[in-house]
């Protein structure tokens, strides 16, 4: 896949293009991209992506620091990359780019620039100025620029059609499972560890803890989880606890991600470190003494082992 920062100098090869934001690119936004690398492959042409960075909510909100995302953009490079995508191009997204009408971004655009001459967008998408780019304003305008469109099926579970924001509902609320089978894959976080408190050495579980690259990545709901943490290409075990850790402390504001490292004893402090949440094992509960904790870890170790087994 070939990235383009922004739709300058571009050369491609009879592009079916489509547009979105794709945050999680879950099972949803796969059938969309399933249905672009299938009509580029009918033409012999490419499969082009666009999508916007920074996020346009984090421009366009009053209060984006109360905002959460299910993938950073490096993340989404990987999923697009995953989906056979040939090109992918990120527009800066600003205040100005967004009192752009529908109708002149698809001319001056998507035809001027990149040289579409078929789209595919989703069920519900909207673009454009206020979002007033629905299908049948897209089409209309399409029309009168010899450009097809089509609009590629949402894909429908048992819950409904899936959506990024359903996803992160379930993620805050600690339902992991629907949002693993709704993303397609175990939701990841990727982060440098950094000093704790060391608290957990101290009862024979030393943890590594987490700072998320991003700023802006969702983190699940409290508890503690069965994770796969991948470490200078090694995939390894672990158990995780995202929380306050009110046994040994007693400020609920304060909140860490810590993963204790089946059957591992390095220093890898600084190191860059992914985790996969894999199960979610319980809430995190406030034992009466650190000897308690100790046991019930103990148990968290079996049942991690025995579900990553």
């Amino acid at each position: 896949m070939i990235i383009h920062e922004g739709y300058s100098s571009l050369d491609l090869v009879n592009p079916i293009v489509t547009l979105g934001i794709f945050d999680g690119v879950h099972r949803g936004h796969r059938a969309l991209l399933d249905c672009l690398v299938a009509r580029a492959g009918e033409i012999n042409g490419e499969a082009v992506v666009i999508t916007f960075s920074p996020h346009p909510r984090l421009v366009l909100e009053q209060n984006p620091a109360n905002l959460s995302f299910l993938t950073t953009m490096e993340e989404k490079k990987i999923l697009l990359e995953d989906a056979k995508i040939d090109h992918l191009i990120i527009i800066e997204f600003t205040r100005q780019f967004s009192n752009i009408k529908a109708c002149d971004f698809i001319n001056e655009v998507l035809v001027n620039k990149i040289g579409t001459r078929h789209l595919v967008i989703g069920y519900n998408h909207h673009f454009g100025r206020k979002g007033e780019g629905d299908f049948k304003t897209i089409k209309e305008c399409a029309d009168s620029l010899d450009i097809i469109v089509e609009q590629a099926q949402g894909f429908q579970t048992e819950e409904g059609a899936i959506s990024s924001s359903l996803i992160r509902e379930a993620l805050l609320t600690g339902r992991l499972d629907e949002a693993n089978r709704w993303l397609g894959y175990s939701y990841p976080v990727t982060g440098k560890v950094v000093r704790g408190r060391q608290i957990g050495r101290t009862i024979g579980f030393p943890t590594a803890n987490i700072l998320p690259d991003d700023q802006y990545k969702l983190i699940p709901a409290n508890g503690v989880y069965a994770v796969e943490v991948y470490l200078d290409n090694q995939k390894y075990p672990g158990m995780l606890n995202i929380g306050s850790n009110p046994t040994v402390n007693s400020d609920k504001k304060l909140r860490s991600i810590e993963v204790n490292i089946l059957n591992f004893d390095q220093d890898i402090y600084n190191s860059k470190i992914t985790v996969t949440f894999r199960k979610r094992l319980r809430d995190e509960i406030k034992f009466d003494n650190t000897e308690q904790l100790a046991k019930q870890m103990e148990l968290d170790k079996l049942n991690t082992l025995q579900i990553l087994s």
